[in-house]
C-alpha cells in the first residue's frame, strides 16, 4: 500500500471513492458534486493537496487538503474503500495529511463531519482533533466541526 500525489488520471477513482461512502451514508450535494467533478480546479488550483492510497496500484482511498483563508487546511473527501475499512489505512490518509500541513506551514487542519460515523470520530480523536462549536457549513450532512493545530 502507498500513498501518491494525485495526478490527473487518478479524477474518476477519487469521484468514485467519495461518491460510494457519501451515498452510503447520505445525499450527495451540490458542493460535493463541484468539487467531485473538478478537483484539480476546485483543489488543487487554489493551493490544495489530494492523496490517493494504491493498493498493487489500485485506488484503494483518498484525502484533500483544502487551503483556507487563515492559514489553515481542511481535511475533505477522505474515504477509504470498503473492505479495507479498519485496516489503518485511514490513519496513514491523516498522517499524511498532518505531515503535509506541518510542511506547508499550515497552522491548523479542519474539518466538517457527521455525529453517525463513529470510527471516523474515533480516529480523529486519536489523531489530536478537538472538537469546536458553532462553525458555519455548506453542508447539510455536517454537524460535527474539528480541528488540529499544528
Amino acid at each position: 500500500m502507498e500513498i501518491v500525489a494525485y495526478r490527473p488520471e487518478h479524477a474518476e477513482a477519487f469521484r468514485t471513492l467519495n461518491e460510494a461512502w457519501i451515498g452510503k451514508h447520505f445525499t450527495l450535494e451540490p458542493k460535493d458534486r463541484e468539487v467531485l467533478e473538478d478537483p484539480e480546479g476546485k483543489i488543487l488550483a487554489k493551493g490544495g493537496r489530494i492523496f490517493m492510497a494504491l493498493d498493487g496500484g489500485r485506488p484503494a482511498g483518498c484525502v484533500a487538503l483544502l487551503k483556507m483563508p487563515d492559514g489553515g487546511y481542511e481535511v475533505a473527501k477522505m474515504t477509504v474503500a470498503e473492505g479495507l475499512r479498519g485496516s489503518g489505512l485511514g490513519r496513514r490518509l491523516m498522517q499524511t495529511c498532518i505531515d503535509e500541513g506541518t510542511a506547508l506551514g499550515a497552522t491548523r487542519l479542519y474539518l466538517e463531519t457527521n455525529s453517525a460515523l463513529a470510527p471516523a470520530l474515533a480516529l480523529y480523536r486519536a489523531m489530536g482533533f478537538k472538537e469546536l462549536t458553532g462553525c458555519s457549513t455548506e453542508y447539510a450532512r455536517c454537524d460535527v466541526w474539528m480541528e488540529r493545530g499544528l
